[in-house]
């Protein structure tokens, strides 16, 4: 039992807001000492851990790409482009964004969006552009908010629409660890079809905190540079 304060370590880094990344290497070299491994073993479990699934990484690839692109104006072109859409608010278009994303990870186009290559430099600047136009310039905190809120977009429709895909690696582990512990023979397709109304929920939950997103912003956009015309409530051409 003493090898689980390994996730002890984790509650406290987390706590603190450490590096998520030195937190669990951390934990996870406390539970290796704990555990009876020598330092060598625990090392040598992490390169084997990382070799094993190395194509985690493989995003590091888009990151040159998109710098580049950024470099020559994508988030401003992105702004640009969602201002010719005057009915699509920022809570509208990300509402459609987490949509989009739950059904791509349904069908297993986990790589299609995500954080580096989708949120940062599209859906992130084009969901401000969206609360711009509507509610005027945005204030540092309002900013950051449109910003968390399009982050959470992502996390939501790729955590619960992955599952509905039956050959994705978390539903293939739930399967060999029961059939092998309990000698049963569960179908990876009963744990997707039952993930179904999961995943509902989660974007009818979510989505309706993303369209709540627009009534904050309208009570919360006050800063220093925000015009005369948001304050007066006056549309913002």
């Amino acid at each position: 039992m003493i090898v689980l304060l390994g996730v002890l370590v984790v509650v406290l880094g987390f706590a603190t807001r450490r590096n998520p990344l030195l937190v669990v290497g951390a934990a996870g070299i406390v539970t290796g000492l704990l555990g009876g491994l020598s330092p060598q073993r625990v090392l040598a479990a992490f390169g084997t851990g990382f070799a094993s699934s190395r194509s985690v990484t493989i995003f590091v690839i888009t990151l040159p790409v998109i710098g580049l692109l950024e470099h020559h104006g994508l988030q401003e072109q992105a702004r640009r482009l969602i201002t010719r859409f005057a009915g699509l608010t920022a809570g509208r278009f990300l509402a459609l964004y987490l949509l989009l994303r739950q059904i791509a990870a349904a069908v297993g186009l986990n790589n299609v969006f995500g954080h580096a290559q989708t949120v940062r430099p599209l859906a992130a600047p084009m969901a401000e552009g969206a609360a711009e136009r509507r509610h005027g310039p945005l204030g540092e905190k309002a900013r950051e908010k449109v910003r968390s809120f399009a982050a959470s977009a992502d996390n939501v429709g790729l955590f619960f629409g992955e599952d509905v895909f039956l050959a994705v690696g978390s539903i293939l582990l739930i399967t060999g660890f029961v059939n092998t512990t309990y000698h049963t023979h569960l179908e990876p397709l009963q744990l997707a079809l039952w993930a179904i109304p999961t995943a509902l929920c989660a974007l009818a939950i979510h989505g309706w905190r993303l369209l709540r997103l627009d009534r904050q912003l309208s009570g919360g956009t006050s800063g220093p540079g925000r015009s005369a015309a948001a304050e007066t409530g006056e549309t913002v051409k």
